[in-house]
C-alpha cells in the first residue's frame, strides 16, 4: 500500500526542486521534471496527469506504447530505458518527444532509418560514467564516435547527454559524477556551432536530483519519490 498521497509526494518533490534551484541560483523553469512511470498502472499516470504533470518517462517500449494509447495525447513521452535495435521502429514511429538512451552508433542508424516522418527525432547520448558492465551507455572514450554517428543522421537531432551514475549516498561522489557530465557538455559546446549547441543534461533521480540540479541538470528523472515504491513483482 502507498500511504502517502501523490499530491503530497508531488508537493515534496517540488519543494526539493525549488530549494535546489535556489541554492544554485537557477530559476525553477530551468528544470524539466520527468515523471518516471515505468511499472506503474495507467491509473497512477492518469492521477499524476490530473495533478498537472505532462512529461513522463518510460523504460519498456511495449509498456510505454500501451500507456500512450490509453492516456491523453498531450503527454510528452521520453524513452529513458536501454533500447534494443529491434525496437527502433516502434520508438522512431511512436509518440516520443526524446530518446535519452542512444548509446551506440548502430542504434542511432536504426532510429534514423525507421523514422517515417520528416521531422527530426530528439535524442541524447547516454554515457556509462561508472564503467559498470551491467549498465547501458557508451564510455567517455567512445563518446566522439557515437556523437559523430548521431550528427550524421539528418532525421536525428542531438540535444545533449544523459547518464545514470552508480547509486550512492556519498554526496561528494554524486557531485563528481554530475560535474563530469556537465563538463563534457561544456567542452562539446565549445566545439559546436550555435545551431548545433547541446542544451539538455539529463541526470539525477529520486535520491540525488538536488545535487544534479546544483551541478547543471536540465532534466531530472523522478519515479519513486513521485509514485512510491513499485509493487513487488512489477518491472
Amino acid at each position: 500500500m502507498k500511504f502517502e498521497s501523490m499530491t503530497s509526494r508531488l508537493d515534496e518533490v517540488e519543494r526539493r526542486i525549488r530549494e535546489a534551484c535556489a541554492r544554485a541560483g537557477r530559476p525553477r523553469e530551468a528544470i524539466t521534471l520527468i515523471a518516471v512511470s515505468k511499472g506503474q498502472p495507467v491509473e497512477a499516470v492518469a492521477e499524476a496527469y490530473a495533478l498537472g504533470l505532462r512529461v513522463f518517462g518510460e523504460n519498456y517500449v511495449q509498456e510505454w506504447l500501451e500507456k500512450a494509447k490509453a492516456l491523453p495525447a498531450d503527454i510528452e513521452w521520453h524513452v529513458i530505458g536501454a533500447l534494443q535495435t529491434n525496437k527502433a521502429k516502434l520508438v522512431a514511429t511512436g509518440p516520443v518527444a526524446c530518446v535519452h538512451s542512444v548509446d551506440r552508433p548502430k542504434l542511432a542508424v536504426a532510429l534514423a532509418a525507421k523514422r517515417e516522418t520528416e521531422d527530426v527525432l530528439d535524442v541524447l547520448a547516454e554515457l556509462n560514467l561508472s564503467a559498470e558492465l551491467t549498465k547501458a551507455g557508451t564510455s567517455v572514450e567512445a563518446l566522439r564516435v557515437l556523437l559523430d554517428a548521431i550528427d550524421a543522421e539528418a532525421r536525428l537531432k542531438l540535444r545533449g547527454l544523459m547518464a545514470i551514475p552508480e547509486p550512492t549516498h556519498d554526496t561528494a561522489l554524486q557531485r563528481a559524477n554530475f560535474r563530469t557530465l556537465a563538463a563534457l557538455l561544456e567542452a562539446l559546446n565549445a566545439e559546436r556551432t550555435p545551431s548545433r549547441r547541446l542544451d539538455i543534461l539529463s541526470m539525477g533521480m529520486s535520491g540525488d536530483f538536488e545535487v544534479a540540479i546544483e551541478e547543471g541538470a536540465t532534466h531530472i528523472r523522478v519515479g519513486t519519490a513521485l509514485f512510491g515504491a513499485r509493487e513487488r513483482g512489477m518491472r
